[in-house]
């Protein structure tokens, strides 16, 4: 399946919608996009992983690298995710103790809760 990459801002938050599979193919251009957002200005960065079917350990690989680079200027970055599968993932290899992950793109930007990751 192909990589869909959409980007809109949502109370002051650039939200880059992801549809898909992000996998070793096509996760390099996620890291491109997340590259090009954060080096064009983006601190407040939301992903929002409501469309995507299947995430594997290189796509995690590249969520971690965006929120590193985030913190490194002072960003903040948040996940939107309310698919179990996804969530497990997340539980599994405890990065949603890394990742503030939201169920919804308003609660992710609302209050400037895209937090900065604990």
């Amino acid at each position: 399946m192909e990589l869909s990459l959409a980007t809109r801002t949502v109370a002051e938050h650039t939200v880059l919608e992801v549809g898909g599979e992000v996998d070793v193919y096509t996760a390099p251009r996620l890291r491109e996009r997340l590259i090009e957002l954060i080096d064009n200005g983006a601190r407040k960065v939301v992903v929002d992983l409501g469309r995507v079917d299947f995430l594997d350990s290189t796509g995690l690989g590249v969520l971690v690298g965006a929120l590193k680079r985030l913190r490194a200027v002072g960003g903040t970055f948040g996940l939107v995710c309310g698919k179990e599968p996804l969530l497990k993932i997340f539980r599994i290899t405890a990065l949603d103790q890394v990742f503030p992950i939201y169920p919804t793109v308003e609660a992710a930007t609302s209050a400037d809760q895209a937090g900065s990751g604990a």
